[in-house]
């Protein structure tokens, strides 16, 4: 079994590559789904998260109210070092599982799409690393456009993670989404080819179970 890292800079078209890997059998595991998964209701995670935070990190249905505690977390280096403890180990859990999973259903190319990848030092964990990337002005535009902020929100998300320069020389294989949508099959499909054929010469022993590689934030 293959297993890579995707990762890409805030509005880069990560989640459209990842659906297309998807499509082309790829096995997809979301880093973002277990950040969720990790603090659902009864879960000791978000049990956790309240007896840090209080009750004013819940919405009126019990969930955790992810909006208001990434509020109170940005710009506070020491409630968000809180958070990342607590949710970091349960989504790791979350993904070695999941690993184990796929490998004991023999899929022969799994995906973990992180966001954070490189910020969290993760990449080592990998067999490669996928990076997808557009200039910064396009994921300007894409922020503003589709998610309706205001432009010094936008690049103040941009500006919190490393910049694309630095990641392209550490990743594996490039996918630049820089135009159309249209373009991204075709590109996405040449890809498919490498991880295939990347897949037939790699051999990878099961993770331990007490595996403890850190992990990314939600």
């Amino acid at each position: 079994m293959l297993h890579v890292a995707l990762t890409g800079n805030i509005a880069s078209g990560k989640s459209t590559v990842a659906a297309l890997l998807a499509e082309h059998g790829a096995t997809i595991i979301d880093a973002d789904r277990l950040a969720r998964d990790a603090v659902a209701p009864g879960t000791p995670g978000l049990a956790a998260v309240v007896a840090a935070f209080g009750t004013s990190a819940l919405t009126a249905d019990g969930t955790l109210d992810r909006a208001a505690l990434r509020r109170r977390v940005f710009g506070d280096p020491a409630a968000r070092a809180t958070l990342e403890a607590i949710v970091h180990p349960e989504v790791r859990h979350l993904r070695d599982a999941a690993e184990r999973a796929a490998r004991g259903r023999g899929d022969r190319v799994v995906v973990s799409d992180i966001p954070l990848l490189f910020e969290a030092g993760l990449a080592d964990r990998f067999e490669g690393v996928i990076l997808v990337d557009a200039p910064e002005a396009v994921r300007l535009e894409r922020l503003m456009r589709d998610r309706g902020l205001s432009r010094s929100d936008a690049q103040a998300m941009i500006d919190a993670q490393w910049p694309a320069t630095r990641k392209r020389s550490l990743a594996t294989w490039v996918i630049d989404n820089d135009g159309p949508r249209a373009q991204l099959p075709a590109r996405v499909a040449d890809l498919w080819q490498a991880l295939e054929a990347r897949a037939a010469h790699t051999t990878r022993p099961p993770l331990p179970d007490d595996a403890t590689a850190a992990d990314t934030s939600p």
